[in-house]
């Protein structure tokens, strides 16, 4: 008699414990062994295009659904990847309830990132999104509020973390190679989004400056933000001063497509480049150090100068290690446990200073003041 109170005051103690954890929106465990289990909100983010290549052939990954409601947009992409009909939904809340992901990857304009995440949160479901984390301090803070509460991951994705040649500049910055960095620049951008030929749904939010924060200045600064901040090992920095320009006002009436942000430090300044009237795609960046300098050159190149040599030399850049590779492997690699996303460059840490830098940013180009920073209160 005993015996059977106490295991049905167990039993009850688990329900209680299980209804408990599902009410609080814990993030589910990944199942060991098993792919991770993912779905794509949103469609209207080109870069959704590079995912089904990858997705199809990652062991690490499955692909269980994708919401997106316009209709039309989502048979071209079923058409041109043959895409099962059945992964597809209008709605992302009755998607992420019929399928309970592990992971949502966001493809959505930068404006609605917070919605997703917090739709997500709820149900104990870690994001990844495009970069920039959001299009506001104000949304920045409230996702992070939203990922503490609910204890799941929040990454961010920029095709740079995944270049080896920016892997090992930071690598010899960490060893001390180029001394004390004093200076870094960096480049990024290409010719202008119509001028490169993104699609109509891509075009539209890109040069909205409510959907996207900024132009180019939120498009492409976020890159060095991101990069800088990793340098400086995750210090708030003093001050940002930065320019916007829009060269091309028949094409983007509404937004910047040229800026420079000045970035300072007690000891050091970024100087970030974000265009869309580069005569090319690029993305580079120079740090300079008290003992010597390294340039990185697209994803797997990198010359440097030491201190005492008298000319700068290629740099052998080894290969990333398999979960750095690719942001797929990456957050795989995070839902496993096998990698811990603090301090790096996809962390949420790390993007609630850049998305400081960010709206510092676009605040100092509308007012032609210097906007002074102050770490953000935890």
């Amino acid at each position: 008699m005993l015996r059977k109170l106490l295991l049905g005051r167990l039993n009850h103690t688990l329900l209680v414990l299980m209804l408990l954890t599902f009410a609080c929106g814990i993030s589910r465990a990944v199942t060991p062994g098993a792919p991770i289990r993912v779905v794509i909100v949103g469609l209207v983010h080109d870069h959704a295009r590079g995912l089904f290549g990858p997705l199809s052939k990652n062991t690490n990954m499955q692909l269980v659904g994708i919401s997106e409601p316009d209709t039309k947009l989502a048979e071209r992409y079923a058409s041109q990847f043959h895409l099962d009909h059945k992964l597809f939904f209008t709605d992302m809340n009755t998607m992420l309830d019929q399928l309970h992901p592990d992971a949502v990857l966001v493809y959505t304009d930068i404006q609605d990132h917070r919605k997703v995440i917090e739709a997500a949160a709820q149900r104990g479901i870690s994001s990844m999104v495009e970069k920039p984390l959001a299009t506001t301090i104000a949304d920045a803070i409230a996702i992070r509020k939203a990922a503490r509460e609910h204890h799941v991951q929040v990454l961010v994705n920029y095709e740079t973390t995944w270049y080896s040649s920016n892997a090992e500049a930071i690598r010899e910055v960490n060893q001390g190679k180029l001394g004390e960095v004093r200076r870094v620049v960096v480049h990024d951008g290409h010719e202008g989004p119509k001028e490169i030929g993104v699609g109509p749904e891509f075009l539209n939010w890109l040069t909205d400056p409510e959907k996207n924060g900024a132009g180019a200045m939120f498009d492409f600064g976020c890159y060095g933000a991101d990069l800088m901040t990793l340098i400086m090992h995750g210090e708030t920095p003093l001050s940002v001063t930065a320019v916007a320009l829009t060269d091309k006002p028949g094409i983007y009436p509404k937004v910047d497509d040229d800026a420079t942000i000045i970035v300072r430090y007690p000891k050091a300044q970024a100087v970030l480049q974000p265009s869309w009237n580069w005569p090319f795609s690029r993305k580079d960046m120079e740090v300079y150090g008290s003992t010597g300098y390294a340039i990185t050159e697209a994803a797997d190149h990198m010359r440097a100068r030491y201190a005492g040599e008298k000319a700068e030399s290629e740099v052998t850049v080894p290969p990333l290690a398999d979960n750095q590779q690719s942001s797929l492997n990456y957050l795989a690699a995070v839902l496993r446990g096998q990698v811990k996303a603090e301090g790096d460059l996809s962390s949420l840490d790390t993007n609630m200073i850049v998305m400081q830098i960010l709206d510092a940013a676009r605040e100092s180009a509308k007012t032609g003041r210097t906007i002074n920073l102050k770490p953000l209160p935890q």
